[in-house]
């Protein structure tokens, strides 16, 4: 795992929409139509009795529907909703994977408590590494290994780097494809042990930019005069990590980040 990618990662509570406009089941197809057209930033909208999330209605949905047709019947009662205590890393892959713009957010008892979407996430990703945290990296290294170290900005060459981790998910190499893509992607955190450059955070983020032919980037480098003996070194010649070549894309089974919300009103 990432060293900086180890501190706490920010929840979907703090970047998911609050307020959010809702429909009820009983609201026609048409009238839900003509809220979508006249809207500017709506493509469909949760579907609530009471706040209890009881499905999704989207453009599509409406497309072969009569006018005059209540919402309950078109809408997808079957939809993918996150909680707010979930990790916004977890939710970008439920996005990325499902191809949706926008993730309902529900509490424990199943109430819409907010909504969280694509541009939430990459708004948060791209909050993450700073140099205030990059500085707390700094102060740990040198409280423990009794030294000064400084910090710098600088571009890095993706060939010098030597990996601190052998693995990286499929799924989340494709969400740091997308951020490269769009030029969001956030610094790295390299660690310069006497010219030898430890990748100790973005693994995921070189790969991608490496899939993508890009060839250096942005980092923070924080430098050490002297070589000394850092764990992360050990663990990388342990396994074998000379480069980023050595690093292994593990596509596993969809993870089990979100509930699925089956047809709420058969408990009623």
């Amino acid at each position: 795992m990432d060293v900086v990618s180890e501190r706490r990662k920010p929840q979907v509570e703090e970047y998911m929409t609050q307020d959010v406009v809702t429909v009820s089941p009983d609201t026609t197809v048409g009238s839900v139509a003509t809220q979508i057209a006249e809207s500017e930033k709506h493509s469909g909208f949760p579907v609530c009795e009471r706040r209890r999330v009881e499905g999704f209605v989207s453009a599509r949905d409406l497309l072969l529907a009569d006018d005059d047709e209540p919402i309950f019947k078109v809408m997808t009662t079957d939809l993918l909703v996150a909680h707010p205590e979930m990790k916004v890393t977890d939710a970008a892959r439920v996005i990325l994977r499902s191809g949706i713009q926008k993730l309902p957010v529900v509490d424990d008892a199943g109430n819409l408590v907010g909504i969280i979407s694509n541009a939430d996430v990459i708004r948060s990703q791209i909050e993450r590494a700073t140099p205030e945290k990059v500085g707390k990296l700094t102060r740990t290294l040198e409280q423990i290994h009794d030294v000064d170290l400084e910090e710098d900005r600088r571009t890095v060459a993706l060939a010098e780097l030597t990996p601190t981790q052998g693995r990286v998910y499929a799924d989340e190499l494709e969400g740091r494809r997308y951020e490269l893509e769009r030029g969001l992607a956030e610094p790295l955190v390299v660690i310069d042990n006497d010219g030898t450059l430890l990748l100790a955070d973005g693994h995921h983020r070189v790969l991608a930019a490496d899939q993508l032919g890009i060839d250096e980037m942005d980092a923070y480098v924080i430098v050490i005069d002297y070589e000394i003996e850092l764990g992360m070194a050990e663990t990388a010649e342990k396994e074998g990590l000379e480069g980023i070549q050595d690093i292994d894309i593990v596509d596993y089974a969809r993870h089990p980040l979100v509930q699925t919300t089956k047809r709420l009103q058969s408990d009623g």
